[in-house]
């Protein structure tokens, strides 16, 4: 590692700085030999970093760590968590360093962040390495979410290190550099509430209200407003998961963002076929972050956070739990009225349309997608042509007719508006089995059919000509569908 002035780019230390308790400076591993696979430049141009210079060899040696900005400390960051529901007690940053902090051009504040950088004091025996394949499908998914307008991290780049890494296999190894609002996570709370230590917890939780949530800093009860914060964001954030049918796949608490984004894309993926008990992670043998169950798991994650802030709410456990069980009792309410909005929009329908007409069109409807096997998708995007009267390619998914020319007939009296369902059911998301495709390409060094589909999802609502296939329900047989985690 060497230490060298970088002029373009300033880091700050904050979190360094402010809650030293919950970093462990550190040193990314050396890349022996880096090598850019993909970088995204309309972010870098966000951040106000020089396309240019990230394609250098010091360009590189930054993106992976071995070359940090001069006043920057590199920390990998201490959370504790629960994992499928079990508590424990010291998780961490086992292969992620936080470099910094940024500041934008627009003013906004973002974490600059390494994934398989190498082994930190949170290892936990892993070796702290990624494989090019799960840090393509993190920048993939990412930019795709990103684009479905989904609070999420973004992926700046994704650097080969030239470095084995062995899994199941040797795989090429790689590191990716992502962006947050910050990495703070219930987890993170969790942590500092173990401590013990109330000054630790009082600053944390002012550190999340400075970074995400000022508004609670006004409040006549700030830690009471900052959770209220929170909840309402993951509500949100929630809603427009299931609208799109992503499924997450690792809800565990050090996985929920005090901001709100989507963090973590290992064992994810998107519906194909409808079905709530949908589950993609071969880890997830239980179901327990299955589709269906991502808003009850969200508000479980959230009652964590509550015990966490606890002693911040009230001087007694007697005053303090009835003011987080009625903050915590709002998540229902705002991710139901988030989610029915959604669902308005989705099926083109005026503001006029009783919400009790809408839940009633979307519940039925989905129960016909379930007995039908029909892709979630593409139902949707091609429900807008049957709201300009063409009707085929919808009726093409479904093999009950009457059922749904039924529920059409429901839906059109309502005057739903195609135009604007096109405008917020995506054409294209990244499908599984388009995203192995690309994946298994990119590892044997073609990047082709990697950057024809994210040119296809990172404009998920603009149908062109030559995509059809990025369109299109996956083919049969492809739909029994795992992911793994990476480690």
């Amino acid at each position: 590692m060497s230490v060298a002035p970088v002029p373009t780019i300033e880091l700050s230390d904050r979190f360094a700085r402010e809650l030293a308790e919950l970093a462990v400076p550190w040193q990314a591993e050396p890349a022996p030999e880096p090598r850019l696979l993909v970088l995204n430049e309309p972010l870098a141009a966000e951040l106000g970093l020089d396309p240019d210079w990230l394609r250098t060899p010091d360009g590189l040696r930054f993106l992976v760590g071995n070359l940090v900005p001069g006043g920057a400390t590199p920390v990998a960051q201490a959370y504790a968590g629960h994992q499928f529901g079990n508590y424990v007690p010291r998780l961490g940053d086992g292969r992620a360093l936080l470099l910094g902090e940024l500041v934008t051009p627009g003013g906004k504040r973002l974490d600059l962040h390494l994934k398989g950088a190498g082994r930190t004091p949170f290892a936990r025996g892993g070796d702290g390495l990624a494989a090019v394949g799960p840090m393509l499908r993190e920048y993939l998914v990412s930019e795709a979410m990103s684009a479905l307008g989904i609070p999420t991290t973004r992926s700046l780049a994704v650097v080969a290190t030239g470095r084995p890494v062995r899994r199941e296999t040797v795989l090429p190894g790689a590191v990716l550099s992502r962006v947050a609002g910050s990495h703070l996570r219930v987890g993170s709370f969790q942590y500092a509430r173990a401590t013990d230590d109330p000054d630790l917890l009082r600053r944390l939780a002012d550190h999340a209200i400075s970074r995400h949530h000022p508004a609670a800093a006004q409040a006549e009860h700030r830690y009471l407003a900052l959770f209220e914060a929170v909840v309402a964001a993951q509500a949100e954030l929630v809603a427009r998961w299931m609208l799109v049918g992503f499924v997450h796949g690792v809800m565990n608490t050090d996985n929920m963002t005090i901001s709100g984004e989507t963090i973590d894309y290992g064992p994810c993926a998107f519906l194909d076929a409808f079905d709530p008990a949908t589950v993609f992670s071969s880890i997830d043998l239980g179901g327990r972050y299955a589709y269906g169950n991502q808003p009850l798991v969200a508000e479980w994650n959230l009652a964590r956070l509550a015990e966490a802030l606890l002693p911040l709410f009230g001087d007694d456990a007697e005053q303090a739990v009835p003011l987080a069980v009625a903050a915590l009792g709002r998540f229902r309410e705002q991710y139901g009225d988030a989610s029915l909005a959604g669902m308005r929009a989705k099926l083109g329908l005026p503001a006029t349309v009783p919400a009790a007409e809408v839940a009633s069109l979307t519940a039925d409807l989905l129960a016909l997608l379930q007995a039908n096997s029909v892709d979630y998708t593409s139902f949707f995007r091609r429900l807008g042509s049957a709201a300009r009267g063409e009707s085929e390619p919808v009726r093409e998914l479904v093999l009950d007719l009457a059922a749904l020319d039924g529920w059409l007939a429901r839906w059109r009296a309502l005057a739903p508006d195609g135009a604007a369902m096109d405008r917020v059911n995506p054409a294209y998301i990244p499908r599984n089995h388009l995203v192995e495709e690309a994946l298994a390409a990119a590892v044997e060094g073609n990047l082709d059919p990697l950057g024809r589909l994210l040119d296809a999802v990172t404009a998920p609502y603009d149908e062109r000509p030559g995509l059809e296939r990025y369109a299109a329900p996956p083919p049969e047989g492809s739909t029994d569908y795992v992911t793994f985690c990476g480690t």
